[in-house]
């Protein structure tokens, strides 16, 4: 799943594919490099990102998802059903869901499902990252909104742990050692750790942050792409069905030599 966020204000790439010339163009690079699906978003779900109107959202994504729908399969990442059901009329075949909450559109309309664990709005999740088990009580979680989801009639639901959501560094970590609890629940696992702040400090050597707030502004971005490959190799290797990158290429070359040496 290549990325595609049309916002000023992404963590990473934050203002470089608002022209929609310029997103058309990233989008079939990424193709071309392998990926399988194209996650469009117009709001940041940064931690301590606000909210975006649904009509400013629509505008930001419904063109491309339009001129992409029939050249790739295209999802599309939002928490608004107004948003979802107008990027589905437009040929968005996924819906990637931060909120898991919008089951009933994908049930409604015949589409893909993603329920992904965010306990708290970007707005305030850095203070809701408090778990006794986090893997146990995503799981629960995540079990929950996917079989509400499968009862409701939706037939192509994954579920998605939430790395940096409302998480330390810790609790990523611990997410990603024990992905196959995930993976052994049945359902399709999609997994995103695409450039995320965690990354940064093992990327240069230094101690973990304990802090999700704190970690957000460490590090720079390049620092974080070898590690996104490393985490993203990591997470197919314990039986994720699909990761979520920024950079294709690189990841798709790392998931072939995966494929043939496990």
């Amino acid at each position: 799943m290549g990325v595609l966020n049309i916002t000023p204000d992404s963590f990473s790439d934050g203002g470089m594919w608002l022209e929609f010339d310029a997103a058309l163009r990233h989008a079939r690079q990424m193709v071309a490099e392998g990926a399988d699906v194209i996650d469009v978003g117009g709001e940041s779900t940064r931690p301590g990102a606000s909210p975006v109107a649904p009509g400013e959202e629509m505008r930001r994504v419904l063109p491309i998802i339009e001129a992409l729908a029939g050249e790739v399969t295209v999802s599309i990442d939002t928490r608004n059903e107004a948003v979802a059901r107008a990027a589905v009329a437009a040929g968005a075949r996924l819906v990637n869901d931060v909120s898991a909450s919008l089951w009933r559109v994908a049930a409604d309309t015949g589409v893909g499902w993603v329920a992904m664990h965010m306990p708290a709005e970007p707005s305030v999740m850095a203070s809701h990252a408090h778990y006794d088990d986090v893997v146990a009580e995503v799981t629960a979680y995540l079990l929950d909104r996917a079989s509400q989801a499968r009862r409701a009639g939706v037939t192509e639901v994954w579920i998605d742990p939430g790395i940096g959501f409302a998480k330390t560094a810790a609790h990523n970590f611990s997410l990603l050692r024990r992905l196959d609890e995930l993976v052994a629940t049945g359902w399709p696992v999609l997994v995103g750790t695409s450039r995320k702040s965690f990354l940064a400090a093992p990327s240069a050597g230094r101690a973990l942050p304990a802090d999700p707030v704190k970690g957000a502004s460490m590090g720079s971005v390049p620092e974080r792409m070898e590690a996104t490959v490393a985490t993203s190799t990591w997470a197919i290797l314990k039986g994720a069905s699909m990761v979520r990158v920024h950079d294709v290429a690189s990841t798709v070359m790392a998931a072939s030599l995966a494929a043939m040496a496990s």
